[in-house]
């Protein structure tokens, strides 16, 4: 039931917002009274989400279509747009994905194009599309979800890394660009986020589940729910004297920095046991 009041009317616009992170965003944020105008490529999440969040009261309207297409961007523009006269609160520029996991020499620019496409071109676009509302109202707060892959090496995904350290370095520089004009620009960094993209069960690939306690100083996966919690404190006024951040919400990994904890559970290494 739609009982929050921290984005009470407020126009708030997610993209791929039907499923995992997103899909709990998109529930969270409309939760809290947010009108969440929704993007999904995939027909059944975009049902459901929408489903669900009518159920308990919000409001939501969906646009389906796949993000990296210039045509579903300004689809998803004119949409938003008409929703509230023009205005436009919140941005999560969420989409994005790992695949294909090679090592760089095997890769060629096709494979270069497409994790360019799906990770960091449609949050130039989309944007680019919406920002410009954000600064003739002179507020707003844009969250970008990026990763804790970014910010530390990983092998086989060299591409995807260095995107996703695009999406950090764009968010930082907007956050100094648009200070003054009142819009904030943060991100999050997850990890370990148990999802439909990356279940907990591939994660631990044939491990016990208590595996993870060694992985994570927090010792578990994270829950969609709790990366839209993080998602919601930078969105709303909450957060109201953060920008040009990138969060990590992964249970403390990026801290422990290939620190493991030993079977016993005594002590730590700098290399699994």
């Amino acid at each position: 039931m739609v009982c929050g009041v921290l984005l009470a009317d407020r126009v708030a616009v997610v993209t791929g917002g039907g499923g995992g992170i997103g899909g709990a965003v998109s529930r969270r944020l409309a939760a809290e009274g947010a009108i969440v105008v929704v993007n999904e490529i995939d027909a059944d999440l975009l049902d459901t989400t929408v489903a669900d969040v009518e159920r308990d009261g919000g409001r939501i309207l969906p646009v389906l279509g796949d993000i990296r297409d210039r045509a579903t961007v300004a689809a998803l523009q004119v949409a938003t747009l008409g929703v509230a006269d023009g205005r436009v609160d919140v941005l999560v520029n969420n989409v994005g994905d790992y695949r294909p996991s090679k090592r760089f020499v095997e890769t060629d620019e096709d494979d270069w194009h497409a994790q360019y496409a799906i990770t960091f071109e449609h949050v130039l676009r989309v944007t680019h599309a919406l920002a410009p509302a954000m600064l003739a109202r002179g507020e707003g707060s844009i969250v970008n979800v990026s990763t804790v892959e970014a910010l530390r090496g990983i092998p086989r995904l060299a591409v995807y890394s260095a995107y996703n350290a695009a999406i950090n370095a764009f968010t930082r520089s907007l956050a100094v660009e648009w200070g003054k004009d009142g819009v904030r620009v943060n991100a999050i960094a997850p990890d370990l986020a148990d999802t439909l993209q990356t279940p907990a069960e591939w994660m631990l690939h044939g491990r016990p589940p208590e595996a993870v306690r060694r992985w994570s100083p927090l010792g578990r996966f994270g829950t969609p729910a709790e990366f839209a919690d993080v998602v919601l404190f930078l969105a709303s006024d909450l957060s109201r004297y953060v920008t040009g951040q990138v969060l990590c919400v992964d249970g403390g990994t990026n801290a422990a920095s290939g620190w493991y904890l030993n079977e016993a559970g005594t002590g730590w290494a700098n290399a699994p046991d």
